[in-house]
């Protein structure tokens, strides 16, 4: 029996999912009692995994979450389906109250939650369907729909069971539903969204390391549907030693993303060729292989992951464009100075020409400095990402770590050196 556990929040992702042979169509029913920042009573639909619909306490109307959806169905359907969600959710409310008393409960949060749906095999036209119901994120009683009864997970459930096993027309109605009325929706959904839900989006694959001592990741973003499989092969022959599998992941665009770990601290430099990662994607005849090469390894470490000499060289090159063009800026300002004063020109003593001079050099110095001393303390804590190392907000976040500040306060003396010696460049102008 799948675990209630963790559902309660899953449909709220916005998950996207996968078109197969087989489809399904799926509804989450949750109401819940003093639940801060959440809906008393909460409805999402999905087929394929793709949500649908949705409808809460807070809206008390029932919208479509996908546009195929829209297009094909009336006011008139959300209005049913508004009606509908209204009525079970005041039934929801009695059978929180109904249930605490059972399990010696008075306040506090509590959660009821329903999930049943059918599933349609389109090649062999098979049907079935399912009921489960859960209290307090676990298993609370579910209906077998071979045998027609209901199945008490716990034992305040029994309560329930041998009163809905002696409903008869209770059953009967479930059973119609959940083998003639639910596949022939999921029949009409799937027509509504087949250009969508039957679709293939294939993968981008990265090899990526952290350090040299670290575990290989074999990464792979984008793909669609998540029915998809990725593993480790050594000389053709998937292995599991040293593997860290992880789970598939959903992308903010609706794809997927998932990775497997490789330990390679046991694999010798001359071996690396015997191994490959494999991506496989429902639908997708070809495998993705991806060989284990340093040469194609994202890392963090070494002079490919950031290129420090290019940038201190960058950086310094732009400050002495800024003090060249700062120079010609005061050379004009002062040659338009005399013009006004019909040629005159002040009396300046030798001590106060060389200001400026000394203050560009001493300003070029300061600032070249401090950020080698920036980037001295990055390598130091092997802190650099090559895919954000020329994003501002990326540095700043080092700059203003804890333990730079003891840095920060010693060249900041520095800086008021300089504010010091800026009243002497203005007096020059």
């Amino acid at each position: 029996m799948v675990k209630m556990k963790a559902l309660i929040f899953v449909f709220l992702l916005g998950i996207q999912g996968a078109a197969a042979v087989t489809h399904s169509l799926k509804y989450f029913y949750t109401g819940s009692s003093q639940v801060p920042n959440f809906p008393e009573f909460v409805v999402v639909g999905m087929v394929d995994d793709v949500q649908i619909d949705y409808y809460d306490s807070n809206t008390q109307k029932a919208e479509p979450r996908q546009d195929w959806i829209a297009k094909n169905t009336d006011q008139q359907y959300w209005e049913r389906e508004t009606e509908g969600f209204k009525g079970t959710q005041q039934s929801f409310k009695a059978n929180i109250e109904i249930l605490k008393p059972r399990f010696n409960q008075t306040g506090g949060v509590h959660i009821v939650q329903w999930m049943y749906g059918c599933e349609w095999d389109e090649e062999t036209g098979e049907v079935n369907g399912y009921r489960q119901d859960g209290y307090d994120g676990e298993d609370f009683i579910s209906f077998d729909l071979k045998t027609e009864t209901w199945v008490a997970a716990k034992q305040q459930a029994v309560i329930t069971k041998m009163k809905w096993d002696r409903d008869r027309a209770f059953i009967t109605q479930r059973k119609n539903y959940l083998t003639q009325i639910c596949p022939e929706w999921l029949k009409k959904y799937v027509n509504y969204g087949r250009s969508s839900l039957m679709r293939t989006d294939v993968p981008s694959v990265s090899l990526l390391q952290k350090s040299s001592s670290s575990l290989v990741t074999c990464h792979a973003t984008g793909f669609y549907p998540n029915r998809a499989e990725m593993v480790w092969k050594k000389d053709g022959v998937e292995f599991h030693e040293g593997v860290n599998k992880g789970e598939i992941l959903t992308n903010n665009d609706g794809t997927f993303q998932m990775s497997v770990d490789l330990d390679v601290s046991s694999v010798k430099p001359e071996d690396w060729h015997r191994y490959r990662c494999v991506f496989q994607l429902s639908g997708v005849n070809e495998d993705i292989v991806t060989r284990l090469d340093k040469s194609v390894l994202k890392t963090n470490e070494g002079p490919s992951a950031f290129p420090i000499p290019a940038v201190v060289g960058g950086v310094f090159g732009g400050l002495v464009g800024i003090m060249v063009i700062l120079g010609l800026a005061t050379l004009v300002y002062k040659k338009c100075l005399m013009k006004g004063n019909n040629g005159f020109k002040p009396a300046i003593s030798k001590y106060f020409k060389y200001q400026s001079l000394y203050f560009y050099s001493y300003l070029i110095s300061f600032i070249f400095s401090l950020l080698l001393l920036h980037l001295r303390i990055l390598i130091s804590f092997e802190k650099f990402d090559r895919n954000h190392c020329f994003s501002l907000k990326y540095h700043f976040h080092f700059i203003f770590r804890f333990r730079h500040f003891i840095f920060i306060i010693w060249w900041f003396r520095h800086f008021i050196f300089i504010i010091w010696w800026f009243r002497h460049f203005i007096f020059i102008i």
